[in-house]
């Protein structure tokens, strides 16, 4: 039985309707307030429903593209398997044979410096705030700032373990030095650390510093470790402050656009408590345009109908079932889905996953996987338009 007991391993899932578990059974009624303690409210304001009602005052862009006009695309299996393994505590997660060194926590008890650099938790956090080039062109340091039970990209970072973790929450010194590196690197993305609470806000210079994370996208990376760095030494409750401000910015207020697709399919699903997802996700989709290109919703929900062959009605359609397709529009379909089955389909997120690796080849890039292992060339997001091919980001490895 010990034997058996030994060899157990956890399925994996394998689809991204396994790895979420966001909506479960929920009904698209408002639960009560008392079951998300994250302070994010579903209501919002005369000017935000104006803003997603297509007020015509409104100056800033409106996306008006019909179906069948914008690219269709598809929630990563990558990132959600990821994430699901993140919120449950990594379920297959083998501890090491070594002797745990805690050299996390000796990192920031300012006892042992990061390597490779050699540079101590005190120096960073007094002389690196508001160096933003130091911040930015600098790869080391983010791994030994935000640990986490995964390995990232600097291999000379130790990765976290059960017992540190529990050592660390109880080490008034390692909190208080991790809550100054978490707010100095809130300064370098424009933003503020108001209180003990994890409320955010913009920064007096956020301005600049949006621009710069707009078109920084490996900076995406790192808020990602950040976001899972915090559940795991005890800041869990700091995550939702943070994500509500990014769907803001980037879905009410435009300022950092290129960070839709992230916060959606990456910093929400950081977030453990399904309840805080569902509202944050309520609160995206009133927001997200085009309407009908949000992913992130409840599944469609099966209808019963004559015969036992009830169709599917997604979120905010009308309910009206397309006519049944051709035996022309049949064969079209299945030559399509043919000529499409060895494609291979990633976010600009999953493919900036390659970006750090200062000259590392295929075989170190996270992003590729077990089913890319022979793949040759660049990582494409590709869209389909008209039935024509639009490749729309190549990322050089």
């Amino acid at each position: 039985m010990g034997n058996l007991l030994g060899s157990w391993r956890f399925k994996e899932p394998s689809t991204v309707e396994e790895c979420d578990s966001t909506w479960g059974s929920d009904s698209e009624s408002d639960e009560p307030a008392a079951e998300d303690d994250s302070g994010i409210s579903d209501s919002v304001s005369a000017a935000e429903s104006d803003r997603a009602a297509g007020d015509p005052g409104d100056s800033s862009p409106q996306l008006t593209d019909s179906p069948e006009s914008v690219p269709k695309m598809k929630r990563s299996f990558y990132a959600a398997r990821d994430l699901y393994k993140y919120r449950h505590s990594y379920p297959n997660y083998k501890r090491p044979r070594q002797p745990n060194e805690y050299r996390n926590l000796r990192f920031y008890l300012n006892k042992i410096p990061l390597v490779p650099d050699g540079i101590y938790i005190e120096e960073i956090l007094s002389k690196w705030r508001g160096d933003y080039d130091k911040l930015e062109h600098n790869h080391t340091y983010i791994q030994w700032l935000f640990p986490l039970r995964e390995q990232g990209l600097n291999f000379y970072a130790h990765e976290l373990t059960q017992d540190e973790i529990k050592e660390f929450q109880s080490t008034r010194e390692a909190k208080r030095r991790f809550l100054a590196a978490y707010s100095l690197m809130l300064d370098f993305y424009g933003i503020k650390l108001l209180d003990k609470s994890g409320n955010v806000a913009r920064a007096s210079n956020w301005q600049e510093r949006f621009q710069h994370l707009n078109e920084s996208q490996h900076n995406y990376l790192r808020i990602t470790r950040i976001l899972k760095s915090l559940g795991e030494l005890g800041y869990e409750a700091f995550k939702a402050p943070l994500v509500r401000l990014f769907l803001e910015e980037s879905l009410c207020h435009n300022t950092l656009p290129n960070m839709q697709h992230s916060v959606l399919e990456y910093y929400v699903y950081t977030i453990r408590l399904p309840a805080t997802r569902r509202r944050l996700l309520r609160y995206a989709r009133q927001h997200y345009r085009p309407a009908h290109a949000f992913l992130w919703g409840p599944p469609p929900k099966r209808r019963g109908g004559g015969g036992g062959t009830g169709g599917s009605v997604g979120a905010g359609s009308s309910g009206i079932r397309a006519p049944a397709p051709t035996p022309e529009q049949q064969r079209r379909e299945e030559d399509s889905t043919t000529s499409t089955r060895n494609a291979i389909i990633v976010s600009s997120h999953d493919a900036m996953m390659c970006q750090d690796l200062a000259g590392g080849g295929l075989k170190g890039c996270t992003v590729l996987g077990s089913n890319m292992a022979g793949l040759e060339g660049a990582l494409m997001l590709v869209g389909t338009r008209g039935g024509r091919s639009e490749y729309n980001e190549v990322v050089p490895l």
